[in-house]
């Protein structure tokens, strides 16, 4: 008898078996075999089926039984309490990182979606890596030398004449940036020490912190950057020795440095001999402006650089780097080593394989196209359906717009009357390191379905216009 026929009994006694009292003996296997027309071993295959899920239970010799449903009882974790006492500290986790049904329009989202991805490369990668040796040995602690290569003549080519190019082994292969976010503060800042920070700034940097003791120290940061001399006063201030910002489509304001600003602040860190720790997270997500890295601009070690692949080339590749030179990059690395000891060869290699594809330029240009769409589509949704919504700065690149409402807006009621209606937001008060300045979003355009856009965008204004006098 086929499989079918398995299924078919096994489907027919579950309504038997529905109506039976708990412990009811089943016929006999020879009876079954009568009643069905089918062998004694497709009579048996419908048994384990049956078995397997739970309703039948089998007795050696005797037979099998209706089993009675098992009653769930509640779970007494209380002695944990006691046992683990308070937490240090509670990192922030953004709701940015929800998966959401279906049937909502995430505007919350972290990731790009998977029409935003070189779905065909990444697959082809997957499929020539795990035929080569890196699926089965272990790679170097600071990554494939390869790998390593690229990263650094990546930033290479931008470096203009009379600076030192980077070189392959200032490179340190890292398992996603936020990794590197926390190897980067313990390393550089330590526990108890000052950070500066751009307020607002990426709600992962003020998680990373607080994981690792580290006292965050906000400078103010708007649509432009921030004040060169604001930052000064912080360091001298503070006596921080390290600063971490975004130069390029900052998360969440999507600033981009000016290259006079960006001169500006090297000098600063440069002059108070301290650290700038520039993420270069939306590197690839350049839509009407390219990234210029700073740590290109400098060759005394001062920027400490982190460039990753997990947003351009695919979420489960989860790939990045950090580029720095003299002792901190050996601090660095013994760090990393610590805390992860290397990353997959495996995902290393389908990295290198993607981007050094001659289809990779091609689909950047394709992204830019995509995310250029998107943006304008939601920031015009945004403009027609919530007048009294303000984007202080449409994005040159990355992923999201910062959106100021009304002070009177409470922006979580808001996220809960939005979530009723099927639109996913999340709160700005998560990317501020101390109090936040005012009532933010921050919506994504790169999640799915960019079509509900506008419709999102009119429940949104619904939703905004009901606390609004």
């Amino acid at each position: 008898m086929s499989h079918d026929s398995g299924t078919r009994i096994a489907a027919d006694l579950r309504a038997w078996i529905a109506a039976a009292a708990p412990g009811t003996r089943l016929p006999s296997t020879r009876t079954l075999v009568a009643r069905y027309g089918a062998s004694p071993i497709t009579v048996q295959r419908a048994l384990r089926v049956l078995v397997d899920q739970g309703v039948v239970e089998t007795r050696p010799g005797v037979g099998s039984f209706v089993r009675a449903p098992r009653i769930a009882r509640p779970r007494d974790y209380g002695w944990q309490t006691a046992a683990l006492g308070a937490p240090a500290t509670r990192p922030p986790v953004s709701t940015a990182l929800r998966s959401t049904p279906n049937d909502v329009t995430a505007l919350n989202s972290a990731y790009p979606d998977r029409e935003l991805l070189p779905e065909r490369l990444v697959r082809a990668a997957f499929t020539r890596a795990a035929r080569g040796d890196v699926a089965l040995t272990r790679p170097p602690p600071a990554g494939l030398p390869e790998l390593q290569a690229w990263f650094a003549a990546e930033l290479a080519a931008a470096t203009p004449g009379g600076v030192s190019p980077p070189t392959p082994g200032d490179a340190i292969v890292l398992p996603g940036s936020q990794s590197g976010l926390g190897s980067t503060f313990r390393a550089l800042v330590g526990a108890g020490q000052p950070l500066l920070v751009e307020s607002p700034t990426y709600w992962g940097a003020i998680s990373a912190a607080a994981r690792t003791g580290v006292q965050l120290v906000p400078v103010a940061s708007g649509a432009h950057g921030p004040d060169p001399d604001e930052v000064a006063d912080a360091f001298a201030r503070t006596g921080a020795r390290v600063f971490y910002a975004q130069p390029h489509f900052a998360n969440p304001t999507g600033a981009r440095w000016s290259p006079d600003l960006a001169e500006r602040i090297l000098d600063v860190v440069r002059r108070h001999r301290a650290f700038l720790v520039e993420d270069d997270w939306a590197h690839d997500l350049g839509i009407t402006a390219e990234s210029a890295p700073l740590a290109a601009r400098d060759d005394a070690g001062h920027v400490v650089y982190l460039r990753t692949l997990t947003k351009s080339v695919s979420p489960s590749v989860r790939v990045a780097a950090v580029l720095a030179r003299g002792p901190v990059r050996e601090r660095l690395l013994a760090d990393v080593q610590a805390e992860s000891l290397y990353v997959s060869g495996l995902l290393q290699a389908v990295a290198l394989d993607v981007v050094t594809q001659p289809a990779w330029r091609t689909h950047l240009r394709s992204l830019r196209r995509a995310l250029a769409a998107r943006r304008d589509l939601l920031a015009d949704a945004l403009h027609e359906h919530v007048p009294t919504a303000r984007v202080e700065a449409v994005p040159e690149g990355g992923l999201g717009l910062w959106v100021r409402l009304p002070d009177a807006v409470d922006v979580h009621r808001l996220a809960r009357d939005c979530e009723a209606e099927g639109v996913v937001v999340v709160p700005g008060d998560g990317w501020f390191p101390a109090e936040p300045t005012g009532s933010y979003l921050r919506l994504t355009y790169s999640g799915p379905d960019p079509g509900a856009f506008p419709d999102a965008a009119r429940r949104l204004g619904d939703a905004v216009a009901r606390q609004l006098p």
